[in-house]
């Protein structure tokens, strides 16, 4: 959006007394109909199935492109789209500049005969938008709508009557005072009560064979390839994707984030990640929450994003929190809530990225006769960050052999909701947590080297741990690696081979270095990255474990075929 518009503020929107209301874009039909109350209640044998929007892609298309034509014209004031409540709520909440609103729902347009007035009023059929214009530029907006084929209908006006007035064919069928529009719903007081979760704590050996837990980690449904998915929808319209979501020498490697190049006469770029960690909700929401803002942030990190140019949505989906006889942990759930939006302040102000927009569903649960089935509370934190030259960016495949692999960040001992954990039974309770002062340090740091040229390949460390990840950037570059354990930089109490490889412990990094760009590259990340071995020119993945004292020589722990690791990783969801 243009910081200025026809010289006016574009952040700056109005509807006064006298401006018309004016609809665009699809028409009015059944479909969405209780669409918001559908997702702010328990599903059920009679959940309607109206509340789904019918989507109309090619309408959306006209719609936007004439709308960004109108706006630079200058032939509207305000606009908003019709989401939950439909008309009510977008004419309802511009009404509240000029306090008040007539609307004449005969002359909404219909996708059919036989919708009753307030079926009219609420729908939330999709490919709308609302707009206040004045009524001097009604004959050019609509001229222009019809020239780019958008269907535009004045259904009102803006007045200051202090009354949200709806009339059909003359009839008034809803009249209510804006004051209470907006504010005659008494707020709920509800209480919330934390008391932290303590779950057993396995109490197996570290084995020093972990070849064939590897392969068992990579097959896992959270880990394991999701090609089958991804191949289903077309990431190439327009030829504008510079990084793609599958990558490396096959192209199905599993990149950190999409890197799009919208305007093709220019070299910058947008960068689309996100985290979700619902798997650490057992033990905190308020760590599972910093988990998932910082997997984003990293996933944007590691393609060559800063955190100068970052903006997110937090999207809420969470199990009923009022208490009842259907929910009696409702002030339990309560405080999971209050805890994760404690850490979605708390870590968005640290890392100073702005919360642009989200939402929130707050009733997922269903109900089976007597069986109550709900959703681990989950917050999806999405990234969107701005890039100036997309030809700095870097994907996750390791690209030379002889090159040098690192660990960028600390590991610790933090494999409570881990993979590796759920995979033999448990949950833990050490769940990982984010430093925000370190890791904004090592973000900057990083950002630099990729700017500079110095990174041939960077993959964050998520789901499994570094051991997944070192996995994933060798098989996805074909080429396989020997690593050394010891060299990982690590918590004191960090002493297991089966630790330092799955922790989940945020804020980490695998990245790959030429031997051209070593010192240049260690001189900058100078005490956030240690060098734990090399790419290998054949397919060989070996590790080598800790050693208990410095007089030990290290044992293998992984020693197999690169071919063998992804097959592992792709077989679980092979399409």
């Amino acid at each position: 959006m243009p910081a200025k518009i026809v010289n006016e503020p574009t952040h700056e929107k109005s509807a006064d007394p006298g401006d018309l209301v004016v609809m665009v874009g699809g028409r009015v039909g059944k479909d969405g109909i209780h669409g918001a109350t559908f997702s702010s209640e328990e599903l059920h044998e009679e959940s309607p199935t109206s509340a789904v929007q019918i989507g109309d892609p090619f309408t959306q298309k006209k719609m936007l492109d004439f709308l960004l034509e109108a706006r630079d014209r200058g032939l509207y004031k305000c606009i908003t789209d019709n989401g939950a409540g439909g008309l009510s709520s977008s004419v309802g909440e511009m009404a509240s500049f000029s306090n008040g609103c007539e609307i004449y729902l005969e002359k909404v347009p219909l996708k059919y005969h036989g919708l009753m007035s307030w079926e009219i009023l609420l729908s939330e059929a999709q490919e709308r938008m609302t707009l206040a214009i004045h009524p001097s530029k009604k004959d050019e907006f609509i001229e222009l709508a019809k020239q780019r084929d958008v269907e535009a209908t004045v259904i009102g006006k803006f007045t200051d009557s202090g009354k949200f007035h709806v009339l059909y064919d003359g009839d008034t069928v809803a009249y209510l005072g804006m004051d209470f529009f907006h504010n005659g719903l008494p707020q709920m007081k509800l209480n919330a009560k934390w008391k932290q979760p303590v779950h057993e704590e396995p109490d197996f050996e570290d084995s020093e064979n972990l070849t064939d837990t590897l392969l068992q980690m990579l097959s896992r449904f959270n880990i394991c390839s999701k090609e089958y998915v991804v191949r289903q929808y077309d990431h190439e319209v327009q030829g504008g994707s510079v990084i793609k979501p599958l990558v490396g020498l096959r192209n199905d490697g599993p990149s950190d984030a999409a890197v799009l190049r919208p305007l093709l006469d220019s070299y910058e770029g947008v960068v689309v990640s996100h985290g979700i960690c619902p798997k650490y909700s057992d033990i905190d929401t308020f760590h599972a929450t910093a988990s998932a803002l910082d997997e984003a942030i990293r996933n944007a990190i590691a393609v060559g994003g800063s955190l100068h140019h970052i903006a997110a949505l937090d999207n809420f989906c969470w199990p009923d929190s009022v208490e009842s006889k259907k929910t009696p942990d409702g002030e339990y759930k309560l405080a999971q809530l209050v805890r994760a939006n404690q850490a979605l302040y708390d870590y968005c102000t640290a890392y100073g990225v702005p919360c642009i927009s989200g939402k929130d569903s707050m009733k997922n649960d269903y109900m089976v006769e007597d069986l109550k089935i709900s959703i681990p509370p989950t917050v999806l934190f999405s990234i969107i960050c701005k890039i100036d030259d997309v030809r700095k960016t870097v994907t996750m495949d390791v690209k030379h052999a002889g090159s040098l692999v690192y660990v960028v960040g600390e590991t610790k001992d933090e494999l409570g909701g881990s993979e590796f954990y759920a995979m033999h039974g448990y949950i833990g309770n050490n769940v990982p947590k984010v430093e925000a002062s370190k890791a904004v340090k090592i973000y900057k740091k990083l950002n630099l080297a990729i700017q500079s040229g110095w990174v041939r390949a960077c993959h964050d460390c998520s789901d499994g741990g570094l051991g997944v990840a070192v996995t994933e950037i060798a098989f996805a570059g074909g080429s396989g690696m020997e690593l050394d354990l010891n060299k990982v930089l690590k918590t004191k109490d960090v002493i297991r081979n089966d630790t330092i490889l799955f922790s989940e412990s945020n804020s980490r990094f695998i990245v790959e270095v030429t031997e051209e760009y070593k010192t240049d590259f260690e001189s900058e990340m100078v005490d956030s990255a240690a060098c734990i071995g090399f790419v290998r020119e054949d397919s060989k993945f070996v590790v080598y474990g800790l050693r208990k004292s410095e007089h030990d020589v290290a044992k293998v722990v992984i020693d197999i075929n690169i071919d063998q690791l992804k097959e592992a990783w792709q077989r679980s969801l092979r399409w």
